[in-house]
């Protein structure tokens, strides 16, 4: 039964070699229209959280629902009893100081995802980044101590559920201003999404992290 599947692969690779898939003959731009209508210079942004945003919405659903899934399967396991982290001087200086970069980096790519590369994703990434390069030269108590001061697992939830809400009220036409394209204040909600998504990634990540350091140590 392989030999079926081998050939039929092979005949679609070939298909894809031989017959021509000509581009459509359209009298516009695909990007300017989608500048156009989202109101932002970063198509990629205006298809994310406009034209796909029905997608993006369940794409936010399904990291929470991945952390939630890290904390159940790993909640019978044994915490791990040692827990090795960097203690040499460099090395700290060096995880701090990437980790500022990072969490600098990740501000940058959340208020200006609509109008260069970057958006709510990778800013969520890059602020998950720096917590990690905080904890492997930190107290895992300590940082468990600052995520539960600061309520980072009520926020994370908070921010899924403004996101889900404006993601409804723009799929049902409602719309902000779009302002003048170019500039910071541009693109109606989609600046909002971004910054939701990204803190929804970062402090996910950050969840996350603390689950796999109780759980599977560090190093």
């Amino acid at each position: 039964m392989k030999w079926v599947y081998i050939a039929a692969g092979v005949a679609l690779f070939v298909k894809f070699l031989i017959m021509p898939n000509p581009a459509p003959d359209l009298s516009f731009s695909i990007v300017e229209a989608v500048v156009e209508d989202s109101g932002v210079p970063n198509a990629v942004t205006g298809i994310i959280l406009r034209n796909r945003l029905y997608d993006t919405i369940f794409e936010v659903v399904v990291f929470t629902i991945s952390v939630m899934g890290a904390k159940f399967l790993l909640a019978d396991e044994r915490p791990f009893c040692t827990i090795y982290q960097f203690t040499d001087e460099p090395s700290i200086v060096m995880a701090r100081l990437g980790a500022t970069i990072a969490a600098l980096v990740g501000i940058e790519l959340a208020i200006r995802g609509h109008l260069s590369p970057g958006g709510g994703f990778a800013a969520g990434v890059a602020g998950g980044t720096a917590i990690g390069l905080v904890a492997i030269t930190s107290s895992s108590e300590w940082m468990q101590e600052i995520y539960k001061r600061w309520n980072a697992s009520r926020w994370e939830k908070v921010s899924v559920l403004i996101f889900i809400v404006l993601s409804v009220i723009t799929l049902a036409g409602y719309e902000l201003p779009q302002g003048e394209l170019g500039t910071l204040i541009s693109g109606g909600v989609i600046p909002l999404l971004n910054i939701l998504v990204a803190i929804k990634v970062a402090l996910g990540s950050w969840a996350a992290i603390l689950v796999f350091i109780h759980y599977r140590g560090l190093l």
